[in-house]
């Protein structure tokens, strides 16, 4: 819940075009000034320090100067929001029976479970018909604007109090997907998602070349506005009680809400001083480590569901898979379970193969070949889950956070090909000429194209490096 910086640049080298074509990935880097180029360029460089203090300083100096993963958590980002809105769109007109006041989990039994359990859901603040169509609709935009990565700060934290109402109103509904859509609704507000691939990344970047051409930032009203806004919001949920029985809910809203106007004001006032530079030590630390978490919880997903189906009979004589194949309410596609149930050798290799990959994953992370390997391979599974089984949004959340562990290379070669595709379907419109620069092409105000980014000197396109004011939302900014 945080106001984006409308008036400083947030990273120097976005405003020197030599630097813009260096074509670098990593994003995020730490302010140096504007002289810092020149400084850079001249003289020899100095000689690294060995030993393990060397190494120990570089990776200390990365995991602080950059938010890593910058496509990675972009991706996890696209794929949750993505995840949940399509779930929400497909239960809306069962809205009511399965989480609104015609549900047979009524609200005066969610209430008592709420109470016990110290679960929060602003739904429990009211049992009227009206307030649970206005939370329900607010969590669809929020997931909506998450995904496009619109205001992503803000709507990161609207999206989980979205999740957290509405699973906590009936927890009895949805499959496995609901609680890793849960987990990570909670992660993605205290990291920087939106440094590439996303609407925030995209005005961040406009700015970056009006301070390049000596113009102004473009006036940023809706940040203070949401900000203003929400405020009373939080302080009435306060005072009422309604933040649930837990001590750590208020106290993120609350960090997250008051570190708003410091980096906001410190980003106007003083966007070089010292203190701004630890505020984006503590905002990148702070997505760093998230990150880490949600890797260590795929691999525990995944750990713990490999070593749970070892241990069951079925498993271990290759005969599991059979029994779901079976059943009407696995089956959306009777015929195509029938033809893989009828394969007794087919069953055996998918049983042994699924809990082969599962308890291998973890161990394979510092072996990137096979590591991307199984990462495949588990991606398909979770493709033939959601085909073969029904459950889509299991196998979309999954997919998602398996994400994470996608190399950067494969994520820019996807966003290139994203990009040259948007823009041929962009030129096939009608009044938008094929040849930047002909009749019927819009441009900006710099003179290039509008049909899409600029081009970097690697055939991708150029995605803004930001810092903490303009692109990521954490703790601080």
């Amino acid at each position: 819940m945080t106001i984006p910086s409308p008036q400083s640049p947030q990273n120097p080298a976005s405003q020197n075009p030599a630097s813009q074509s260096s074509g670098s990935l990593s994003s995020g880097s730490q302010p140096t000034g504007p002289q810092s180029a020149g400084q850079q360029s001249a003289g020899p460089r100095a000689p690294r320090s060995g030993g393990s203090g060397g190494g120990l300083a570089r990776g200390l100096q990365r995991v602080t100067a950059s938010a890593l993963g910058p496509y990675q958590s972009a991706v996890v980002r696209i794929g949750f929001a993505a995840t949940y809105l399509f779930f929400l769109l497909r239960e809306l007109p069962h809205r009511h029976e399965l989480y609104g006041p015609d549900s047979p989990w009524h609200w005066d039994l969610a209430r008592q479970l709420t109470e016990g359990n110290r679960a929060f859901s602003v739904l429990m603040w009211t049992d009227s018909t009206v307030w649970f169509e206005a939370v329900y609709a607010l969590t669809l935009l929020s997931a909506a604007a998450l995904m496009l990565g619109w205001r992503t700060r803000t709507m990161s934290v609207l999206f989980m109090v979205g999740v957290l109402s509405v699973q906590n109103r009936s927890i009895f509904m949805g499959d496995g997907g609901d609680n890793v859509v849960h987990l990570m609704a909670i992660y993605l507000v205290l990291t920087r998602c939106a440094q590439v691939w996303s609407l925030d990344a995209r005005r961040a970047a406009r700015n970056a070349r009006r301070a390049a051409e000596g113009l102004p930032p473009l006036r940023d009203i809706v940040g203070p506005v949401l900000w203003v806004f929400l405020g009373p919001v939080l302080a009435t949920a306060t005072l009422m009680g309604g933040l649930g029985g837990t001590w750590w809910l208020p106290t993120l809203l609350w960090i997250l809400w008051l570190s708003a106007v410091v980096w906001w004001a410190v980003d106007r006032y003083a966007p070089w001083s010292e203190f701004r530079t630890l505020l984006d030590v503590l905002a990148n630390l702070t997505h760093n480590a998230t990150l880490a978490v949600i890797m260590a919880e795929v691999c525990l997903i995944y750990a713990t569901a490999g070593w749970y189906k070892i241990q069951g009979s079925r498993w271990q004589d290759g005969t599991a898979l059979y029994y779901p194949l079976n059943l009407d309410y696995f089956t959306p596609w009777p015929a195509l379970s029938d033809i893989l149930g009828a394969s007794g050798l087919m069953v055996m290799v998918l049983t042994y193969g699924t809990v082969i990959v599962q308890v291998a994953f973890p161990f394979t992370l510092f072996n990137r070949r096979v590591k991307n390997v199984l990462l495949v391979v588990m991606i398909c599974e979770h493709a033939g889950i959601a085909l073969l089984l029904g459950l889509p949004f299991f196998s979309m959340a999954m997919i998602a956070a398996d994400a994470v562990f996608l190399p950067t290379a494969f994520l820019v070669w996807l966003g290139t090909r994203a990009t040259l595709g948007r823009r041929r379907l962009l030129s096939r419109l009608p009044g938008r000429s094929r040849t930047p620069g002909k009749p019927g092409t819009p441009t900006r105000a710099d003179g290039r194209s509008a049909d899409g980014p600029a081009r970097d000197g690697h055939g991708g396109t150029e995605e803004p490096r930001l810092q903490g004011g303009g692109g990521g939302h954490t703790l601080v900014g």
